[in-house]
């Protein structure tokens, strides 16, 4: 089976071109091509392929993160996938229409000076809110609410990391919820993420992210990603983060994102309600996975 690893801004998955190869149980390829040991290490996998016949899409996108479960979007992803479209003349359309669990989202694309795509800007949509519509269920919050600022159960456990005692929850298509802090290095990001994860509140889990206001244009930020852990960037998470800077008066409608890979420019547009996110997208290499040798065929 034939593959490519593509990263944007740090957070790397393994691609599939699903017109081209077979691939018969995603989520146990995903645990096997994500793992950074026997692997070729990702933070999970992206199968492309055709769009359905209903979506009046160019190409369609399923994320699986590295413990094998399916993600509705991926922010970095997306823009890898319109990168792997454009530069292997799958389609030249711009905006690209791609087609994700989140629905059809258009993405602009730019080519470096060597013909191909670099910088790809992303329609993410318009964020959901109401805790009912993102499967959220906070004690003492009615479904159609917004859970901004709200206290977090056992707040005074996070008072030695500097964590503030309040959070925000945004999905971008996938479910995300937002602390701030002081320093967001001085965080031990992988207890407190990984018990957040599958709080009560979650059934479905949910992606974490401490974040640092710099000033109100400028952020820094860190992230816990449902089933794939520590992540050196999260656009989804990102996007986000933007929604929650707004809701919460911390930030402008159009801010940058620091992330360990990278800097994300993030805008949450005023009149269209969308957020519109931009970033890099970069091919790291090609491979081929012998599924039979990993188990991941029948009869292997």
């Amino acid at each position: 089976m034939r593959f490519t690893k593509m990263h944007g801004i740090g957070n790397d998955y393994i691609f599939v071109d699903t017109a081209q190869e077979t691939v018969e149980d995603p989520a146990s390829l995903a645990r096997a091509i994500s793992d950074r040991h026997t692997g070729a290490g990702s933070d999970g996998l992206i199968l492309i392929g055709p769009p359905t016949d209903s979506s009046c899409a160019d190409a369609r996108m399923r994320m699986f993160n590295a413990d094998g479960s399916e993600a509705e979007m991926c922010g970095n992803g997306i823009r890898c996938v319109a990168k792997f479209v454009v530069d292997r003349g799958l389609s030249g359309e711009n905006p690209l229409r791609i087609e994700t669990g989140r629905g059809v989202l258009e993405v602009r694309w730019l080519v470096g000076c060597d013909g191909l795509v670099d910088d790809v800007e992303v329609d993410m949509g318009a964020p959901m809110l109401e805790s009912a519509a993102m499967g959220v269920r906070w004690s003492g919050v009615d479904g159609t609410e917004r859970i901004v600022a709200r206290r977090w159960p056992g707040a005074d456990l996070l008072a030695p990391f500097a964590v503030e005692p309040t959070a925000t929850v945004v999905s971008m298509g996938n479910p995300h919820i937002i602390f701030w802090a002081k320093d967001v290095a001085a965080v031990p990001l992988e207890s407190f993420g990984a018990s957040i994860e599958r709080h009560e509140f979650f059934p479905q889990r949910i992606n974490v992210h401490i974040v640092e206001v710099q000033s109100p244009r400028e952020l820094r930020m860190r992230t816990w990603e449902r089933g794939s852990g520590i992540t050196r960037a999260c656009g989804t998470g990102a996007s986000a983060v933007c929604v929650a800077g707004v809701l919460e008066s911390r930030s402008d409608r159009a801010v940058v994102a620091h992330l360990p890979g990278g800097t994300l420019a993030l805008r949450w547009d005023e009149t269209s309600g969308r957020v519109l996110m931009r970033g890099a997208a970069t091919h790291v290499f090609d491979g081929k996975w012998n599924q039979r040798t990993a188990g991941l065929l029948h009869g292997a």
